[in-house]
């Protein structure tokens, strides 16, 4: 398994060069990341939980690791962890599902 703290740090470091290299890259990520934090319809344990939930469906490891800190410094428990996770799973199968729908679809039309 990964060493995540390790990970992280060196995320961190790489996205600080990045930073350095192209500020307004950044500073519009920035911008985006913190939007929703001006409703305040969710509280961050609610978005760190989806943000959770989106970065397995994405499969990124950087947003596994930083929002999985998040979600833990905003009291999230394993359990609601492994319950936002099982939001994700179940729409990643229903997403394939439907996608496997349109295969047959596409296998009908194919074979005329």
């Amino acid at each position: 398994m990964l060493n995540w703290k390790e990970y992280r740090t060196q995320l961190l470091g790489r996205v600080g060069e990045i930073a350095k290299l192209s500020p307004e890259t950044l500073k519009g990520y920035q911008t985006l990341s913190a939007a929703g934090q001006k409703t305040n319809h969710l509280d961050a344990k609610q978005r760190e939980l989806i943000a959770l939930g989106v970065a397995v469906t994405l499969r990124c490891d950087g947003c596994i690791v930083i929002h999985t800190t998040e979600a833990q410094k905003h009291g999230a428990t394993k359990e609601e962890i492994a319950e936002a996770l099982g939001v994700a799973i179940s729409v990643n199968a229903g997403a394939a599902l439907v996608y496997s729908a349109r295969v047959m679809d596409a296998a009908d039309a194919i074979a005329g």
